[in-house]
Order: structure tokens, then C-alpha cells, then sequence
């Protein structure tokens, strides 16, 4: 058994051991009992820092929406060009993925969900906030001369999201997580061709 740990750093233990069992196992079949042997306190201490299961997977999806932008944000910052910008974030998505396996089975299962769950409410605005920032980057790169005006913005960036969804997608049924990583590059680049030559 661990510790006393503040509430805070416990709840981040607890959403981190939760997506660690999701790396595996769908997020159903994962008890609040799991969460507490993978942490290392009892159950009744979880359900001290959250009353329910649901709960947990709530703050695990707030968690990964501070975190998936933060990094998205970081490196889109941290590029010279929009176009490069685009790129980053890509790459950035991908390495997020790899060193959090459990978040796209974690946010796949909610999206199957037929109830609209406080969890799944913060998937669409991920989702949301990640289109958002995508708009910004191709509209930089067309006043920029790097995309040509005539691009379908909204049809590019459902693309550039469903790009990486496939990749986490095949990775996942594949279980070779390496081979995303490695055709991130070149997929990408055949991204960028068919939108600088958009119709």
C-alpha cells in the first residue's frame, strides 16, 4: 500500500492508472477494484477521490484534453512556417499516441457509447479545439503562399484528424505501434501534396 498523497497527485494517479489499464483492456471490463491494485491503495480509498468509475474516465478525458492540446499548441509554436507548423502537430499526435497507448481505446470506447456522457462531451471538444487549431494553421499557410486559397479548410483538417485516427487505428488492431511512427512521415508528405493541389 502506498502513501497518504495529497487529493490532487492521488487523482492523477488514479486517471493514470486507469489509461495504463486501458493500454490492454477495454475501458469497460475495468473495475475501480483494477484502478486500486494498479495504484496500490484499496478500493474504498479511490472511491474517496471519485464517486463512481465514470468519474474517473471523466478526469482521465479532461486530462488528456489539457495534455493532447498542450503538446499539439507546443509544436505548432515551435515551427517556423504554418506549413512546418502543420507537420509538427502531426508528428506530435503520433508521438502523444505512442507514449499513451490507452487514450485511443479509452476515447473510442466513450465515442460507442449511445448516452452523451460528460466524457464524451469533452472528446467533442477536443475534437473541437483541435479543428480549431488546424483552421488557424492552413489559413497562416494560405496567406503565407504555402496552401493555394481555393482549399476546403473544414474537408482538410476531417482529413488531417481521420489521417491519424487510420494510423492509431491500424496500430492498434496490428498491436506494432513502431509502425505507426514510421509511416507518419510518409504519409504526411502525401497529405500535404493532395492539399497544395487541391481542386
Amino acid at each position: 500500500m502506498q502513501t497518504r498523497l495529497p487529493t490532487e497527485e492521488r487523482q492523477t494517479e488514479i486517471v493514470a492508472a486507469a489509461l495504463r489499464l486501458a493500454r490492454e483492456r477495454s475501458p469497460a471490463s475495468i473495475t475501480t477494484g483494477d484502478i486500486a491494485a494498479a495504484v496500490g491503495v484499496s478500493q474504498g480509498a479511490v472511491f474517496k477521490h471519485f464517486p463512481t468509475k465514470e468519474a474517473i474516465w471523466l478526469a482521465a478525458m479532461r486530462w488528456v484534453r489539457a495534455g493532447l492540446l498542450a503538446t499539439l499548441d507546443e509544436a505548432a509554436q515551435a515551427a517556423a512556417t504554418p506549413l512546418q507548423a502543420l507537420a509538427a502537430v502531426f508528428h506530435a499526435h503520433v508521438g502523444y499516441v505512442l507514449a499513451h497507448p490507452g487514450v485511443p481505446r479509452f476515447i473510442f470506447h466513450e465515442l460507442q457509447q449511445a448516452a452523451d456522457s460528460a466524457a464524451k462531451q469533452e472528446v467533442r471538444a477536443l475534437l473541437q479545439a483541435y479543428r480549431s487549431l488546424l483552421l488557424r494553421l492552413f489559413e497562416a499557410a494560405i496567406g503565407a503562399g504555402q496552401l493555394p486559397a481555393r482549399l476546403d479548410r473544414d474537408a482538410a483538417a476531417t482529413l488531417f484528424v481521420g489521417i491519424v485516427q487510420g494510423l492509431v487505428m491500424q496500430s492498434m488492431l496490428t498491436k506494432r505501434p513502431a509502425a505507426m511512427k514510421a509511416q507518419a512521415g510518409p504519409v504526411f508528405d502525401i497529405f500535404v501534396r493532395g492539399i497544395r493541389e487541391a481542386p
